[in-house]
């Protein structure tokens, strides 16, 4: 190998001893302006290291409490933010069914959907039509009535296919893993509408 295949520096080299140079000569400066402190000889006591290593684990300790607290804090609030959006139903469907007309579930349905609340809209057309069955005498509202005895109830309508349409959205809602989205709505609606006509 010739002499001129090695190569004799490089950029990386000579930034590597710049910043070296300058170490050394911060060091020499800084050595040289530091005046020769004593320290007094109760500062070499081993009670007072003691106590100094006590107080730095006490305050370490409780700033680690204090951090804990803070993260707990946090996660508190968005668990319940958390808890909070992800209620099984809206507030304004939690009424009983005696206390709302058809006619005010239709219209919460229809504001809810407007604002993207599908989930809460097909629960108020299903409340709807429990209110319905109720009104007519088909099947009176219990809160303990499951859906599966709604569709054993609904058997003798002359026309059963569009409750059993919104009460098995429901029943996919709520128990199963189905997304509401737009056209699970307009499903529900649809089936809905086939009720009210």
């Amino acid at each position: 190998m010739s002499e001129s295949s090695f190569e004799k520096t490089n950029f990386g080299w000579q930034l590597a001893q710049s910043q070296q140079r300058f170490l050394e000569w911060w060091e020499l400066k800084t050595a040289q302006n530091m005046p020769n402190v004593e320290l007094p000889s109760w500062f070499d006591s081993p009670i007072l290291r003691t106590i100094a290593k006590t107080a730095f684990w006490v305050i370490l300790a409780l700033l680690a409490v204090w951090a804990s607290w803070q993260i707990w804090q946090q996660l508190r609030f968005y668990i319940h933010n958390f808890r909070k959006s992800n209620q099984t139903t809206d507030v304004s469907v939690k009424q009983t069914i005696e206390n709302v007309s058809v006619a005010e579930w239709f219209l919460r349905s229809q504001k809810l959907q407007q604002s993207g609340k599908y989930r809460q809209a097909c629960n108020c057309l299903y409340m709807a039509v429990l209110q319905r069955l109720n009104d007519a005498g088909t099947a009176v509202y219990q809160a303990s009535r499951t859906d599966g005895e709604y569709l054993q109830l609904i058997q003798q309508l002359s026309q059963p296919a569009p409750y059993e349409t919104v009460i098995a959205i429901h029943e996919q809602l709520y128990f199963g893993n189905m997304k509401a989205d737009a056209s699970t709505f307009e499903q529900c609606q649809q089936a809905y509408q086939q009720i009210k006509d």
